[in-house]
């Protein structure tokens, strides 16, 4: 286990280091549960039509709703990632990384990435679930 701001990571000493996520996450305190949400605006308008661009306001859009709980990007202790194109998302790992901490700092959740035929919303190539735990 390594200590993180709000919540224990778990890592057995044994592994290989984990880059982008956390294996796990020990969490106490109110649990905010988030719907899958998309690289629109609050106006429910794409203006990304690329993976990180609509990556950064997938992230920014969950950032707003915990928030709206009262939390912190470091309070969110679960991802789960449905993308369109695996070879997409492989070849710009760069730019969301990029985007990725723009909004999340470095604060690395535990995250599982799906990738799926399609996402309800035609324009979307990101959905992201997400759950917070929140301190009392």
């Amino acid at each position: 286990m390594t200590a993180d701001p709000v919540h224990q990571v778990l890592h057995p000493a044994s592994w290989k280091a984990a880059k982008g996520y956390a294996n796990g996450v020990v969490a106490e305190g109110r649990t905010v549960y988030l719907g899958g949400q998309i690289g629109w605006t609050v106006d429910q308008v794409f203006e990304a039509h690329d993976l990180a661009g609509q990556t950064r306001q997938t992230l920014q859009n969950i950032v707003d709703i915990v928030a709206e709980a009262g939390g912190r990007p470091e309070h969110i202790v679960k991802m789960t990632w449905y993308v369109t194109s695996k070879t997409e998302y492989l070849a710009n790992l760069r730019e969301i990384g990029e985007a990725y901490r723009s909004v999340m700092g470095k604060h690395y959740p535990a995250m599982a990435m799906v990738q799926v035929v399609a996402l309800m919303e035609d324009a979307a190539k990101v959905e992201i679930e997400a759950t917070a735990v929140l301190p009392r």
